[in-house]
């Protein structure tokens, strides 16, 4: 059983997730909303961490690029592992369907491209707990890379799904998310990077040349024949 309803993904409209209108409410976030919230937080807790706990701006970098790093590696395992869960049975059908099966049966459908804002501070502030507990007050510095990992993944996804293919070497990232969603489900899970599907050996299998270099106004533009069950 797969995690999405459809075998062909729809470009229009918005689907209903939830009989509840606070719930449904919920499940739409314009992008704004989390960039703002995440890359503010990031910044209180550099200003926390050097004005507050002493450390010095180097100090701080590299904890922040480490959580930087380690964003990415997380975001790689939660798509792949967790986004496309197998759904075995209903209840796994329903969870995965509404976390992420439902982007892949409407991609164009701009609310729903964010992890709400209120479940995003639950994570957010849960990590904290977590990551205070291992690193104690480098904390400031590794949770600050972190989130702003997650919040240039949410620009570079909604990115990708909202405008053209640029003409530049950013171009890879539309192509890349361009095939795990009408072409290889079961490849190409990074988002604002490639780096994790060459390690884990999960890149997009050969394709035409043709295929390749073919470049549509945007990724949900590429592919107008028939799509795949995802």
């Amino acid at each position: 059983m797969e995690s999405t309803k459809l075998k062909r993904p729809k470009h229009k409209g918005s689907p209903k997730l939830f009989e509840n209108p606070l719930l449904e409410k919920l499940t739409h976030t314009h992008i704004a909303a989390p960039l703002i919230i995440f890359f503010g937080t990031a910044a209180a807790l550099i200003y926390y961490g050097i004005f507050q706990k002493g450390f010095q701006a180097p100090e701080i970098l590299v904890w922040f690029l480490g959580g930087l790093a380690f964003f990415t590696l997380i975001e790689y395992i939660a798509h792949r592992y967790l986004y496309h869960i197998p759904a075995t049975t209903p209840r796994r059908q329903k969870i995965s369907y509404t976390m992420h099966g439902v982007h892949h049966d409407y991609p164009k459908d701009k609310t729903r491209l964010a992890m709400p804002p209120v479940l995003s501070l639950i994570v957010a502030t849960i990590l904290f707990i977590i990551y205070r507990a291992i690193l104690g007050d480098y904390v400031f510095g590794f949770l600050s890379g972190f989130l702003v990992g997650y919040a240039a993944y949410l620009a570079v996804h909604y990115s990708v799904h909202a405008f053209k293919v640029p003409d530049n070497f950013l171009k890879i990232l539309w192509h890349h998310h361009s095939i795990h969603h009408y072409r290889e489900p079961d490849r190409a899970f990074g988002v604002s990077s490639p780096l994790w599907d060459h390690i884990f050996r999960t890149m997009p299998r050969k394709s035409p040349a043709s295929e390749r270099t073919a470049v549509g106004k945007s990724i949900d533009d590429q592919h107008k024949g028939p799509a795949h069950t995802h």
